[in-house]
C-alpha cells in the first residue's frame, strides 16, 4: 500500500476522497466502482482510499486475461485479486455469415455456417461493432444453418433486432448476404463465486467494476449481473452474512495525463433487501427477477456518485457552465466541483428542450470558440485589462520566474526524458491495441495512464542503473579515490529520486507560470483590446444568464435549492486530514486540503511582496485589475490553471441578474451568507432601491432566511447585556418581559451603579 500510494501521489497532482464516512468499518462489504475509466489505476485508487480511511483490505475481481499479463498479473496477485474468466476474452471468429429470420427474432439463419460444429447450448454468439456488438445466448442448435437464441439481441425492446435487420439490408444491397459473427464459449464461474463467498463470510471487502471492462465513454455501460449474484448468493448461503453495497464514483480531470486530479466518492451503504434473498433462494424466474431488481438498486446508487453525460460535447458544455456559475462567494472543494457538475448535468438533461436553455447552450459554445481564438482560458478573462506598465512589468517578472523554474527543472527533465518518451510512445501503442480488441472503447484513453505507470515502473530502474554505470565510469576515468569509485553508483541511485522529484515540482511550478502568460501577452498586442473587451462583456452576460436560468429551473428540480444553492454546505464535507504548515495549507473552506508553499511555488513570497497576490499580502496592487486587497488581488497568482484548478472556482463573478458584481466589495470567502442575502434582496427589491442602497452586506443581512429586508434599510443591532451584570440578577428578571426592555433596564442599573461609585 505504501508503494502504490507513493506511485499514485507522483502520477496524480491531487487525489481527494469524498464521503469516506460512508465506508463500513467492519462486516462484509462489496465496493461497486464506476465508471471504469482508468484500467489499472481505478482499483488502486479505490483500495488506497479505503485502506487510508478504515485500514480495510479490498480484494478486486480482475479479468483472467489481465492476470495472465506479466506485470499486471504480478501486482494483481500481490493484492489478492480474484481472477474472473470472461467469455468475451475468448471470442473467436466463426465461419460464414448470419442474419435473423423475418418471422422470428430469436431464430438465427446462416449461409456457409457450421453451427452444429461450432456452437452448443449456453454458448454465446457476438455480432460486430456495426450493430453495437450485440450478444445473445444460444439455447438450441437446429442445424448447420439454423440456431435458436434464448432472447432477442439487445433485449426485449426490439431495438437491437431492428438495427440488425437494417444493417443486413444495407449489406445485401452491396451483394453481401449477412453479418460476420463470433463464437464465445460458456464459462463456469463457480470457482470465482466460491472465493467471493468465502471472503464475504469472513467479513472481508470485495471490489468490483460491474461494467465488465474499462472504457473511455462519458456514460455508464450496462451493468453485469455478477454483483447481484455475489451479494444475494452470499446471504442465501449464510443467513448470518449481512452484506452491504457501497457505490463508489471515480471522477478524473484529464485521467490520461500526468499530474492530473481525481476524486473518489463513496455513496451511502446499501443493505440487501431480505425479500430479494428469499426470491433468490427459490431459483428459476424468481431468482432472475431478484437479481434484476437488486441490480437496479445498485445502478440507482451509482447514479448518486457518478457523472453520466450522454456524449463528450455535453460534458464539455456542463464544465463550461460550471466555470461561469458559482454559489455566492463559496470556494468549492474538488469534491464539490464534482457534485456541481453532476447536478448541472442532471438539470441540463431534464430541461434541455427549453428554449432558454437551448439559447444559453448556443451562447456558451460561441464564447468558448472566442476564447480558443484568443488563446485564453475562462478564468483569465475577468483579470485581463488594458496594456500598462503594470502589465508589462508583470509579464517581465513572470518570464524571469519561468526561466528560473526552467533552469531548476532542466537537469531532472533531461535525465527523465528517455522514460517520458518511452512511456508516451508505448502507452499510445497499447491504447491502439486495446481499441482494436474492444467493442466499447472510443479512443482507448482508459489504458493510457495504466501503461504510462507500468512502463515507467519498468524503465526507471533500468535508467537509474545506466546512469549509475555511467557515473562510475566517469569516476574511474577521473581517477578519483577508490572509496569514491565504490560509493559512486550507490550515491547516484540514492540521489536520483530526490533530484527527479524536485525537478517535478519545479517543472510543475513553471508550467503554471507559463499558462498565466497568454492574457498578459494578448493585452500588450495592439488591436487585441477590442476582442478582449468583447470576451469580457460576453462573460458578464453569460454569467448573469447562467445564474438566471439556474435560479429559474433549479427550484423545480431540487426542493432544497434556496437553502443550499445547489451545493451542500462546505461544513458537511468531511475535512481532510493533516495539519497546516510548509507542506500543507488550509484551503478557503478551512480544511487542510491544499499543497503548501513548499510543494507548489517555493518563491511565491516574491509574488506576494511585488504584486500582492496572496492572502498574506496586506497591501499591494494587482497588476491585473488595479484592485488592492485580499480576495481581488489573489486571483492573478500564476498557479491557476483551467484544468479544474483553483482558478476555476475563485470569487471572480457575481451571481446577480443586474450588471453589478456582488463580489466586488467582498474581501473574504467566509461572507457567502451576506452575499446570499444581497442576492435575494436584489431579486426582490425594486431596481432603484438597490441602486440607492449604501448599506454594507453585514448590516443588511438577516438572521432568518425567510425574512427579507429592503436593501436600503439598516438593521438595528440588538442591545447586549453589560459584562458586569451578575447571573443571579439575570435569573431574577421577569421571564415574560420583552428582551429589549429587560436588557435596557439592566444596563441602566449597571451604569447608575457605576456613576454612584465614581461620585
Amino acid at each position: 500500500m505504501l508503494f502504490w500510494r507513493t506511485i499514485t501521489q507522483i502520477f496524480f497532482r491531487e487525489i481527494r476522497p469524498r464521503g469516506a464516512f460512508n465506508i463500513p468499518r467492519d462486516g462484509p462489504v462489496i465496493f461497486v466502482g464506476a465508471p471504469h475509466n482508468n484500467q489499472f489505476l481505478d482499483p488502486l485508487l479505490l483500495s488506497l482510499e479505503v485502506y487510508r480511511e478504515t485500514h480495510r483490505q479490498v480484494q478486486f475481481l480482475t479479468a483472467a486475461k489481465s492476470m495472465d499479463r506479466k506485470w499486471i498479473g504480478f501486482f494483481a496477485r500481490l493484492m489478492d485479486s480474484i481472477p474472473v474468466a470472461r467469455a468475451a476474452d475468448s471470442a473467436k471468429p466463426a465461419v460464414g455469415r448470419m442474419w435473423l429470420s423475418p418471422d422470428d427474432p430469436c431464430l438465427v439463419l446462416g449461409e456457409g455456417t457450421q453451427f452444429m460444429e461450432e456452437f452448443a447450448p449456453k454458448m454465446q454468439i457476438m455480432l460486430p461493432k456495426s450493430v453495437n456488438s450485440a450478444v445473445a445466448e444460444v439455447s438450441e442448435v437446429l442445424s448447420d444453418t439454423e440456431l435458436r437464441i434464448k432472447r432477442e439481441f439487445g433485449g426485449e425492446s426490439g431495438k437491437g433486432t431492428a438495427r440488425i435487420r437494417e444493417k443486413v439490408a444495407e449489406l445485401r444491397q452491396e451483394g453481401i448476404s449477412g453479418l460476420e459473427f463470433k463464437k464465445m464459449p460458456y464459462v463456469d464461474q463457480q470457482d470465482m463465486y466460491r472465493h467471493v463467498y468465502q471472503c464475504l463470510q469472513a467479513g472481508g471487502g470485495i471490489g468490483i467494476f460491474p461494467e465488465g471492462g474499462s472504457h473511455d465513454r462519458t456514460d455508464l455501460l450496462p451493468l453485469k449481473a455478477g454483483v447481484s449474484v455475489m451479494a444475494l448468493g452470499a446471504m442465501a448461503n449464510d443467513p448470518n452474512t449481512k452484506v452491504k453495497i457501497v457505490p463508489v464514483g471515480l471522477s478524473y480531470f484529464h485521467a490520461h495525463r500526468f499530474r492530473s486530479r481525481a476524486v473518489v466518492e463513496f455513496g451511502s451503504a446499501l443493505d440487501v433487501p431480505p425479500e430479494y434473498v428469499e426470491m433468490f433462494k427459490q431459483g428459476g424466474t424468481q431468482k432472475r427477477e431478484a437479481v434484476s431488481k437488486f441490480l437496479n438498486l445498485v445502478y440507482d446508487g451509482l447514479k448518486t456518485v457518478t457523472i453520466r453525460a450522454p456524449d463528450y460535447d455535453t460534458l464539455m458544455l456542463i464544465q463550461a457552465v460550471r466555470r461561469l456559475y458559482k454559489t455566492p462567494s463559496q470556494h468549492l472543494t474538488l469534491g464539490q466541483v464534482v457534485e456541481l457538475n453532476r447536478r448541472l448535468l442532471e438539470g441540463y438533461i431534464h430541461f434541455k428542450d427549453e428554449a432558454r436553455v437551448q439559447k444559453l447552450r448556443t451562447d456558451v459554445l460561441k464564447y468558448n470558440r472566442l476564447l480558443r481564438d484568443l488563446g485564453l482560458r475562462d478564468h483569465q478573462v475577468p483579470r485581463a485589462t488594458k496594456a500598462s506598465w503594470k502589465t508589462l512589468s508583470l509579464l517581465t517578472y513572470r518570464i524571469i520566474l519561468l526561466a528560473v523554474w526552467t533552469l531548476l527543472a532542466l537537469p531532472g527533465t533531461i535525465l527523465n526524458a528517455p522514460m517520458f518518451i518511452i512511456a508516451s510512445v508505448l502507452s499510445r501503442q497499447k491504447a491502439k491495441e486495446a481499441l482494436a480488441a474492444s467493442v466499447v472503447k472510443i479512443a482507448g484513453r482508459d489504458v493510457l495512464a495504466t501503461w504510462k505507470v507500468l512502463i515507467a515502473l519498468g524503465v526507471t530502474p533500468v535508467l537509474y542503473t545506466v546512469y549509475a554505470i555511467i557515473a562510475t565510469l566517469i569516476a574511474i576515468r577521473a581517477k578519483v579515490p577508490l572509496q569514491w569509485r565504490i560509493a559512486t553508483p550507490f550515491l547516484v541511485i540514492t540521489a536520483l529520486p530526490f533530484m527527479n522529484y524536485a525537478a517535478l515540482k519545479f517543472g510543475e511550478a513553471g508550467v503554471d507560470v507559463l499558462k498565466s502568460l497568454p492574457p498578459l501577452i494578448i493585452a500588450l498586442i495592439p488591436g487585441q483590446q477590442r476582442s478582449l473587451n468583447r470576451a469580457k462583456q460576453n462573460r458578464v452576460q453569460l454569467t448573469n444568464e447562467v445564474a438566471a436560468v439556474i435560479n429559474e429551473f433549479g427550484p423545480k428540480l431540487y426542493e432544497d435549492f434556496n437553502q443550499s444553492r445547489i451545493l451542500v454546505p462546505s461544513a458537511s464535507v468531511p475535512p481532510s486530514t493533516g495539519t497546516p504548515g510548509l507542506w500543507r495549507r488550509k484551503s478557503g473552506t478551512g480544511a487542510v486540503d491544499a499543497p503548501g508553499l513548499g510543494l507548489t511555488h517555493p518563491m511565491t513570497w516574491i509574488d506576494e511582496r511585488l504584486f500582492g497576490w496572496s492572502r498574506s499580502a496586506k497591501r499591494g496592487t494587482s497588476a491585473w485589475s488595479g484592485i488592492s486587497g485580499d480576495e481581488a488581488s489573489r486571483i492573478g497568482t500564476p498557479d491557476e490553471t483551467d484544468e479544474e484548478d483553483t482558478g476555476d472556482y475563485d470569487n471572480v463573478v457575481g451571481i446577480v441578474t443586474s450588471t453589478e458584481d456582488i463580489s466586488a466589495n467582498t474581501r473574504s470567502r467566509q461572507s457567502s451568507y451576506a452575499d446570499l442575502q444581497r442576492l435575494r434582496h436584489s431579486q426582490t427589491a425594486p431596481a432603484n432601491t438597490r441602486q440607492q442602497s449604501s448599506a454594507s452586506p453585514l448590516e443588511t443581512c438577516s438572521q432568518n432566511f425567510d425574512g427579507l429586508h429592503p436593501a436600503d434599510r439598516h438593521r438595528k443591532r440588538r442591545e447586549s447585556l453589560s459584562d458586569s451584570i451578575g447571573v443571579k440578577r439575570i435569573a431574577a428578571v421577569n421571564h415574560q418581559a420583552e428582551f429589549c426592555d429587560v436588557t435596557h433596564s439592566l444596563n441602566l442599573e449597571t451604569s447608575s451603579r457605576k456613576g454612584t461609585h465614581e461620585g
